[in-house]
């Protein structure tokens, strides 16, 4: 099959929802990827911060295959030893002491709310202007973008969008009803917004005093993407309850929300479910990203090569005119244009890079921990004139 048929079959078979870019990408290794007609590129999109230990990681791979050998699918009708490993080492490194596991970031986001209104018994949502939480009815109901809500409304009807980065501001709509607050801890599709420092100990403390459960987004921000196992732990902060989902399988669909027990124990048998959920393909996929992220110190990777990138962006910013600020913790990078940013997108693939535009105005640069100096230097060479 060749490029055009691809396309073909595309559009003929398949619901047009998303916008692609015009390549057909058949095998991945580490930081790069090649399309179906042997053009090589360097990945720093990573199927959207999901590919965090590369492409094919040896490690996550041979987990997956062994479990192939052994099991596929039960149900959670059964326990597997997996699953509850899984769960363990999660716990361990997230500061939760309970794990739900889903398919995706949304589910997880989904399955958050439900706790939260059954743990509290109320059913207010305060979220953030900018803000992405999903697809779903339920977290698209907590994401701001009109142009994801408007055409599926009605949605929950008591939530709430208040500025990103001021406490001030969630604190001021709190209320009687207010269940949860829900957060980024850096906004992902609104163009990598990093809030103030102390922005999220400050809105911890608020819903302490407040008795209302925080609720943090680690969907892209988990799993060392920003130098951390999770971005709340910037500012060692414990959160009520975390979503997490790309990175976590390394390319697997997996999501998972975790909470801390009190919170954890309001749901009960029949409460929640997954058929798929924790399954022990998904479960393998997270034990191998663990697994080669401390082989690999990838969270130091992470936390060092981001600085580099953005080093090296901020350079070539001295040197054009089109970039006006450069932004991110660990390898979670915003660059901010006055040009269209989908342009840029097009000269760097033409180049053999690929990179990603959150808007009109900003770039998005999410590649694998495991890129090296030189794959950087190269990406910066691409997105340059």
């Amino acid at each position: 099959m060749d490029e055009e048929e691809v396309f073909k079959k595309e559009s003929r078979y398949i619901f047009q929802t998303y916008t692609r870019q015009p390549i057909v990408i058949v095998s991945g290794e580490g930081a790069r990827v090649w399309d179906i007609n042997g053009k090589e590129y360097i990945d720093c999109v990573a199927g959207i911060a999901v590919n965090g230990v590369g492409h094919r990681n040896p490690i996550v791979v041979r987990r997956i295959k062994k479990q192939l050998d052994r099991l596929m699918h039960v149900s959670n009708l059964y326990y597997t030893d997996v699953q509850v490993d899984a769960a363990e080492k999660i716990v361990e490194r997230s500061g939760m002491d309970k794990v739900f596991f889903c398919n995706s970031g949304t589910e997880s986001v989904e399955a958050a709310l439900k706790l939260a209104k059954k743990h509290t018994g109320k059913r207010k949502f305060i979220s953030t202007i900018n803000s992405f939480h999903g697809r779903t009815i339920g977290s698209v109901s907590v994401t701001h973008k009109e142009t994801f809500r408007k055409p599926f409304e009605p949605l929950l009807k008591d939530v709430r969008f208040v500025e990103y980065g001021d406490s001030s501001k969630i604190e001021d709509e709190i209320d009687e009803d207010t269940a949860a607050v829900i957060l980024e801890p850096i906004q992902g599709e609104a163009g990598i917004n990093v809030p103030p420092e102390g922005y999220l100990r400050e809105v911890r403390k608020i819903c302490d005093e407040k008795d209302v459960l925080l609720i943090i987004d680690e969907v892209q921000t988990g799993f060392g993407r920003t130098g951390r196992w999770f971005a709340f732990q910037h500012e060692e902060i414990e959160p009520d309850i975390v979503t997490m989902g790309k990175g976590i399988g390394g390319g697997f669909p997996v999501g998972a929300m975790a909470a801390k027990d009190e919170i954890a124990k309001s749901f009960g048998r029949g409460d929640h479910g997954s058929t798929f959920g924790g399954n022990p393909l998904a479960c393998s996929a997270i034990l191998g990203v663990i697994e080669a992220m401390e082989r690999g110190e990838m969270i130091k990777r992470s936390e060092e090569n981001g600085i580099y990138f953005r080093e090296r962006l901020n350079i070539l910013k001295k040197n054009v005119s089109f970039i006006e600020e450069v932004r991110g913790k660990g390898l979670m990078i915003g660059v901010s244009v006055n040009e269209d940013a989908n342009e840029i997108v097009d000269r760097a693939r033409e180049r053999g890079v690929l990179i990603n535009a959150t808007s009109d105005k900003v770039l998005r640069l999410v590649p694998p921990f495991v890129i090296e100096r030189n794959e950087i230097d190269s990406a910066v060479s691409a997105i340059a004139y």
